[in-house]
């Protein structure tokens, strides 16, 4: 019989560097790990999407199609390489139009992108209909995830679903539901079905019954995506694979756990002890995890957790697990397959305490909500001094998720609610009446611009929120391009200066505007300095040649290329400590250059308005 198999995705790349260390990894960091991600046998690596294009755009001063090509040409097609996409609203905030979305999926295929997982934080369908047929028609593989998200379970539950549906409660995010949405999906053309747990709240017996669903009902590979912010991940992962799951998303060692998906390594004892082969390289793993220690060091001031790394383990050395916590992990799939949540949750917590992950989240894990949501609101109620009503605004968040049609909450729509129970509470605090300030986005999301929600909106709210009781999709035809300007002060280039970064234009507006105008300004320095030698070079070689007087004294020379502004010595003059030889412009900085030590001018090189280039020479000084 032939053994079976487990696919990885491995998320260390994007989404484990997003939710560890709030996607800070540089380029630089990412070139020394790939050389040996090249043999890992990851079936598909996550690389790009997310928060990726916008963060590096904004932090890091990068550009996301550099980092897509980049990591293309180094894996060499040994694994496929996939992105994250909120559906309609790609990796923005609203919804494009088609030919936005073809544009964008056409050019990240172009450049190396093989898998693109598409959601809709709605789970509405019609927001990821186009998305999987475009991705499918350009030669990509459609991915399609299915949102996790469960009801509330406030005491107001009762009344809620009686005004629905009658006396009887009901429950809304059941299997059925999930499967339903895979199946719909599936129709569609998705060619892989993910169960999305942004929110790490799939327990062991959800994550049984609903990944044994999705097998039993669709005829493509399933794949599981979690985190163990409240403490499920890992059982609920080991649940997957002994339900059928066929691809599973992990992170390396040191990026993975806490607010993370389970750690690779981890599961492969699991999987070793079931007789699963985990279709990895372990040994190409190992040295990357061995590479990650220096990363993560490198990321400390985005690391909650700097202090506490996971302990060394490598599950290749057969002397590295201790025969107590090897008996855990026995006792942890006894537990799984006989069904008992309590013992393998028990045992799960027990191993990654041993290992030291983080502790599970109580506060996330009773409140059910993202980890992120939670640490949002906390930020937002800092701003406004009202950190008190922290609770106020958690409790008001079951009520604000019915009232908008009882959404999952996931990003948009996470921020949306955690922003507007934040905003009830303290109208509440004020004693004005709830929903005295509802936000754009909130409005936006009730009025039906978003898509259409898993229970309808009650009438009368919708007509209080946005004046009207009638649902309206948002219109993509009035979808506005942003303006690419030309920039006058910068040579009369426009501001995006190609197709790529017309989309990241299109995409992320305010933050692809800063960082493009970075370029264009390096680009016409560039060309000034380069034109300026050019002159100078033609200059020389249209007189007749001096004799040069040969350098014999000490010389400055420019730390940077630029323009000089003023030459305040001459020949001659003496100058101290600190006395201000001249000034220059660069990068839109007037930079003042000063005597270093006591010294006497012997020669001058340039003269105000001259570009200069990076170490060119300025003054000479007399010889001591």
């Amino acid at each position: 019989m032939e053994k079976r198999k487990l696919k990885i995705r491995d998320l260390t790349l994007r989404d484990g560097q997003q939710s560890l260390f709030a996607t800070r990894m540089p380029q630089a960091e990412i070139d020394k790990l790939l050389p040996l991600y090249e043999n890992a046998g990851f079936y598909i690596m996550e690389v790009w999407g997310g928060a990726v294009p916008d963060s590096v755009m904004r932090y890091l001063d990068e550009s996301p199609w550099d980092r897509l090509r980049i990591i293309s040409k180094a894996m060499n097609g040994k694994s496929l390489l996939s992105a994250l996409s909120r559906g309609r609203n790609l990796f923005g905030y609203v919804p494009y139009p088609n030919y936005v979305l073809e544009g964008f999926y056409k050019e990240a295929i172009a450049n190396g992108l093989n898998v693109m997982r598409i959601f809709d934080a709605l789970n509405d369908i019609d927001n990821v209909r186009d998305s999987i047929k475009m991705i499918n028609e350009l030669g990509g593989i459609a991915d399609g995830a299915v949102c996790y998200t469960v009801d509330p379970k406030d005491e107001d539950q009762r009344s809620f679903f009686a005004k629905l549906f009658g006396s009887k409660p009901k429950k809304i995010f059941t299997d059925e539901y999930f499967v339903d949405k895979a199946k719909q999906m599936e129709a569609l053309g998705a060619k892989i079905i993910t169960l999305k747990d942004m929110a790490g709240l799939v327990n062991p017996a959800k994550a049984a019954s609903i990944i044994s669903a999705l097998k039993a009902n669709v005829s493509v590979p399933v794949d599981f995506h979690t985190h163990c912010t409240p403490g499920y991940g890992l059982a609920s992962s080991l649940m997957a694979i002994i339900n059928g799951v066929d691809i599973l998303d992990t992170n390396i060692w040191y990026f993975g756990g806490g607010s993370a998906a389970p750690a690779l390594e981890l599961i492969y004892v699991f999987c070793t002890k079931l007789g699963i082969e985990v279709e990895a390289n372990m040994e190409a793993v190992g040295k990357i995890r061995e590479k990650l220690v220096d990363v993560r060091r490198s990321l400390a001031a985005f690391d909650l957790q700097k202090d506490k790394f996971p302990r060394d383990f490598d599950p290749l050395d057969p002397k590295a697990l201790p025969a107590e916590i090897s008996e855990l992990f026995d006792r942890a799939i006894v537990a799984a397959q006989a069904g008992n949540e309590a013992e393998l949750l028990d045992y799960c917590h027990r191993i990654e305490d041993y290992f030291g992950f983080p502790k599970p989240n109580e506060l996330v894990r009773e409140a059910e909500v993202p980890g992120g949501m939670y640490s949002n609101m906390v930020a937002q109620l800092k701003q406004l001094q009202a950190s008190d009503l922290l609770d106020d605004a958690m409790k008001l968040i079951p009520k604000v998720r019915r009232d908008a049609g009882l959404i999952p909450l996931v990003t948009p729509t996470s921020q949306i609610v955690g922003s507007q129970a934040v905003s009830l509470a303290l109208d509440r605090k004020k004693g004005k009446p709830d929903y005295s300030t509802p936000s754009m986005q909130f409005t936006s999301l009730v009025k039906g611009e978003y898509g259409h929600t898993p229970v309808p909106v009650d009438p009368a709210f919708r007509e209080k929120i946005t004046g009207s009781p009638v649902e309206v999709a948002y219109d993509t035809s009035k979808y506005k391009t942003p303006e690419n300007p030309v920039l006058p002060d910068l040579g009369g280039v426009k501001l995006a200066t190609n197709k790529e970064e017309e989309l990241l234009l299109e995409l992320l507006p305010a933050v692809a505007t800063g960082f493009l105008r970075k370029r264009r300004t390096a680009e016409y320095q560039a060309a000034l300095i380069a034109a300026a030698a050019e002159e100078a070079a033609a200059k020389a070689a249209a007189e007749p040649e001096e004799p040069v007087e040969p350098i014999t004294g000490e010389v400055l020379q420019a730390p940077m290329g630029g323009t000089i502004i003023s030459v305040n010595v001459k020949p001659g003059d003496k100058v101290n400590t600190g006395d201000i030889l001249l000034v220059y412009e660069a990068m839109k900085m007037e930079n003042e250059v000063e005597a270093e030590h006591p010294a006497v001018i012997k020669r001058v090189f340039v003269e105000p308005g001259q570009v200069v280039g990076l170490e060119a020479n300025l003054i000479e000084f007399e010889e001591e």
